[in-house]
């Protein structure tokens, strides 16, 4: 590959989605199998260097990497990047003899994390497993609860807690669905409307505020407009969300042995407190 008179070397990308979809892309000029998928010809991507730290190990991940790329494959559009369909998505950079390219050699890997848009071309940041030491090694107290809706830690039951239900109506970020209000107060506040139909089937919407709606509709605020356009009939699932109290946890879900939070702890003014007061 590299010891010839002539290099063969052809430099490779897979990323795998968290949906399952799976892209190869090459910058060689013609399509390669590796694999058992096809990498197609992408000579606009383009990866900067890649830096690793300690030794170079069989399987060892980058430390910090940029891939940029045209936006010009119909497999990796502005729209997509742009929804996040691409977050989190597995990225794997590899070498290969394109004259034999049936032992690559892997250079990093990583999950994409940061992208950047510009007029014809876009920048992805991928994080490799030394990301994971940049987050905080415990917990910072809170009064709200840490955890997340019928995670492990929290163990409500989610299953009666999510509906499907078809649009009738989206303006903005405001979505009216045709499904009757399932109890008193915003049960879908804080919660999630994922979309199973339409230009966004696949995507995710966090739930801002949710309000009982004429004729046995539901009204729902997402936190952000839907990025592509949402037509009457798309399905959806709509789950109940949490405002990370405690008074919810043992009023609503009857939860509080679970409850991830220290509501009763005292703050750091207590030690600016006069004596007696």
């Amino acid at each position: 590959m590299v010891n010839g008179e002539l290099t063969t070397v052809a430099l490779c990308w897979r990323v795998e989605r968290r949906d399952g979809v799976a892209v190869g892309l090459t910058g060689h000029d013609r399509d390669l199998l590796v694999d058992g998928l096809v990498h197609r010809a992408a000579p606009g991507m383009t990866p900067s260097g890649i830096a690793r730290s300690g030794v170079l190990e069989p399987g060892a991940e980058a430390d910090t990497m940029d891939v940029a790329g045209a936006l010009s494959s119909a497999a990796i559009g502005e729209r997509d990047l742009l929804s996040g369909r691409w977050d989190g998505a597995r990225v794997r950079v590899f070498a290969v003899d394109w004259t034999d390219p049936r032992a690559p050699l892997t250079l990093g890997e990583g999950v994409i994390g940061a992208v950047e848009l510009g007029e014809d071309a876009f920048t992805a940041e991928l994080r490799g497993a030394s990301a994971a030491f940049d987050r905080p090694v415990v917990e910072e107290t809170s009064p709200e609860c840490r955890a997340t809706l019928g995670d492990r830690r929290c163990r409500v039951a989610m299953a009666a807690r999510r509906r499907f239900a078809r649009v009738t109506a989206c303006e903005g970020a405001v979505v009216t669905l045709d499904l009757a209000a399932a109890g008193a107060g915003d049960l879908y506040a804080g919660g999630l409307l994922r979309w199973f139909g339409g230009a966004n089937s696949g995507l995710e919407s966090a739930v801002a505020a949710s309000e009982p709606g004429a004729a046995g509709r539901t009204r729902v605020t997402l936190a952000r407009a839907p990025m592509l356009a949402v037509v009457p009939g798309v399905l959806v699932e709509l789950s109940e969300g949490c405002d990370r109290s405690l008074a919810t946890c043992a009023t609503r879900f009857g939860n509080a042995v679970n409850f991830r939070g220290e509501p009763y702890l005292p703050g750091i003014d207590l030690l600016t407190r006069y004596p007696g007061a």
